[in-house]
């Protein structure tokens, strides 16, 4: 998606005439796009001018040549600044991606690629400007498969117009010279540079045609982490962190180091929603541990990804006994010494218990990790709790680190926003949390131009539409709230949930562990447990009667959960817990309707929520 294209002599006219902020606002709405952002209102009109500038006429860049403003790299809510686009001397396709910045001054950092500048008011760690473009130019290459085909070359750099020429000596320091080396920089007084450079590689002009295919070229099929798994071990994986993971990761990494230098214990809180990339740093995490020798281990509650894991592993470069020492459920440390480990990783964090589930031993496996690990990293997002025994917060964590003497870290550095599923839709979460009401946002609606979205009035009906999905790679699936009893756990005949007279389904079988990746499984419907943690390109989402749209309001009955469901266990007859009974329901569906990449599907048992959310997304 770009916001704004042109040739470079009218997007000149549009500078001189003062509306190009204007023309890239009118181009976020014909995209069906909210855009209410002062602050970037003003970075358009500051920033766009001194790129121009590079375009005087004396400089002698081609004044035909394709220009594009705010270009959303695909299935992630990133968006690049500025792309120039055209044929080099040789007549090979460029498009010359430029990072721009407004700032004027840094400070260096110890982490790789990362420096600290003031932003939004304050002192902030950000990554290198050339990182950022290399990493943007990189994640495009991966994603947009008529990229490679057709032999367009993405050459980034980074243009910072308002750095100070005095400070050149930090940007440029030793430090940052190997990515500088993959994304040149140009600070203020390089114009002639950057246009030096740009004509390097964009020389003449190809009627649109490159950025045609930057925009609408074929995407290839999205990487779930649970594909790349194998790749991410070696850490030749093809996921390039982006902006606050890059941050997050380099600071988990110095602060390991640091830990094990001085033999302190530390403890990390990385905090993000679904699809902000959690679980892929932390698999990057224990990748890089591993290969520097260190005893790190990956735990999780939720068995579903760890035996997804292993599954892809198996049969592979890895060992079975290497693989399960690396994935362990967060039971396993009950009888743990103190510092047995140099880092455990511990994703999914929200879902941690007081007591192992099958030998109720142990007194909180917060405390238990903490105290097995000399650097303790939790993953978590608190909105995903979604049982009574969840007792993993950020408070929770706190308070052990402190009781254990391990020192804490959370906080802006470690905290992960940017979208990264939805097909990087931050507006599609905004939206689910306005719909559950669990909190008010702005995003009362959804423009379904940014996510395949549907609902449908027969789960049948939205069961055959997945199924074609499926046909395709096997990467799509049906899942469905805690409202029907698992009765064919028993007795193979029976069916488990049936609604109407023609859609019947059992809930996933219980012989395999594996139902996210088994070839026959799409017809079986999976549960928060078989779901959490993993991601698929659609997912359909039955709500069942626990879900209900009265009287203006989306409402919650913990009475119409199943019988054999035991995630509001000490809840459902206590007065006291009727909110968190609330929580934990929304919670779940909130889960549910963040597993897809691509798109959701949606058939809800009760009519009025289904006819609630059609109105919302403006379907007819």
């Amino acid at each position: 998606m770009i916001i704004y294209s042109s040739i470079v002599s009218k997007f000149h006219e549009d500078i001189i005439n003062g509306v190009i902020a204007d023309r890239i606002e009118d181009g976020f709405r014909k995209q069906g796009l909210t855009h209410n952002n002062p602050r970037e209102h003003r970075a358009f009109e500051n920033s766009l001018p001194q790129i121009d500038g590079v375009f005087d006429e004396s400089f002698g860049i081609n004044r035909n040549l394709n220009v594009a403003i705010e270009l959303q790299i695909p299935l992630t809510s990133k968006r690049i600044d500025f792309i120039i686009t055209g044929r080099d001397d040789h007549g090979k396709s460029n498009a010359v991606i430029i990072e721009l910045k407004q700032w004027e001054d840094i400070e260096l950092s110890d982490k790789k690629d990362i420096v600290i500048t003031y932003v939004a008011r304050a002192y902030r760690e950000e990554a290198h400007p050339s990182y950022q473009a290399y990493s943007y130019a990189k994640t495009i290459e991966n994603f947009n498969e008529s990229i490679q085909k057709k032999n367009i070359r993405m050459i980034p750099c980074a243009f910072l117009h308002n750095f100070n020429e005095s400070n050149r000596y930090k940007i440029e320091d030793e430090r940052y010279r190997t990515i500088i080396k993959e994304a040149p920089l140009f600070l203020q007084r390089d114009r002639k540079k950057l246009a030096d450079f740009i004509k390097k590689y964009v020389v003449n002009p190809d009627d649109g045609k490159i950025l045609y295919e930057i925009e609408n070229g074929k995407i290839r099929p999205s990487t779930a982490l649970q594909d790349e798994i194998e790749r991410l071990i070696k850490g030749n994986d093809s996921f390039k962190l982006l902006d606050e993971q890059k941050v997050a990761y380099e600071t988990i990494l110095k602060t390991i180091n640091e830990s094990l230098k001085t033999d302190t214990k530390h403890t990390i809180i990385v905090q993000g929603g679904p699809g902000t990339g959690k679980s892929v740093i932390a698999i990057k995490m224990l990748s890089s541990l591993i290969r520097d020798g260190f005893n790190a281990i990956y735990t999780s509650k939720n068995s579903a990804p760890r035996e997804v894991y292993y599954k892809k592993l198996a049969g592979g470069d890895f060992k079975k006994a290497y693989i399960k020492n690396l994935f362990k459920g967060s039971g396993v440390f009950v009888d743990s010494t103190k510092n047995e480990f140099d880092c455990i990783i511990a994703d999914e964090a929200h879902r941690l218990n007081k007591k192992s589930i099958f030998n109720g031993k142990g007194e909180n496996q917060i405390k238990e990790i903490i105290n097995a690990a000399k650097v303790s990293v939790f993953f978590i997002d608190e909105d995903q709790r979604i049982t009574s025994s969840d007792i993993g917060s950020i408070d929770e964590i706190k308070k052990w680190a402190k009781i254990l003497d391990s020192k804490a870290y959370f906080g802006k550095e470690l905290t992960l926003t940017s979208q990264f599923r939805c097909n990087g839709s931050d507006a599609y979460l905004a939206f689910l949390d306005n719909l559950l009401e669990i909190r008010p946002t702005a995003n009362v609606s959804f423009d379904r131009k940014e996510y395949d979205i549907k609902v449908f009035d027969s789960p049948s009906a939205m069961r055959e539409e997945l199924r074609k999905k499926n046909e395709i790679n096997n990467k799509s699936r049906i899942v469905a709230g805690y409202c029907y009893d698992w009765i064919s756990r028993d007795d193979l005949t029976k069916f488990d949930i049936q609604i109407g007279s023609d859609f019947k389904a059992q809930w996933n079988f219980s012989n395999t562990k594996t139902w996210a990746i088994d070839k026959d499984s799409f017809d079986q419907i999976g549960c928060i447990h078989t779901c959490q943690g993993l991601e698929f390109d659609h997912v359909g989402v039955i709500i069942g009667k626990d879900l209900i749209y009265r009287h203006g309001n989306v409402l919650t009955n913990k009475d119409a959960r199943a019988k054999t469901d035991k995630s509001l266990k000490g809840y459902k007859n206590n007065p006291l817990h009727e909110k968190d009974c609330d929580i934990i329901i929304k919670n779940t569906y909130r889960t549910l309707l963040t597993r897809g990449q691509k798109g959701c599907y949606i058939f809800c048992e009760d009519k009025a929520l289904n006819e609630h959310i059609k109105k919302m997304l403006k379907i007819r």
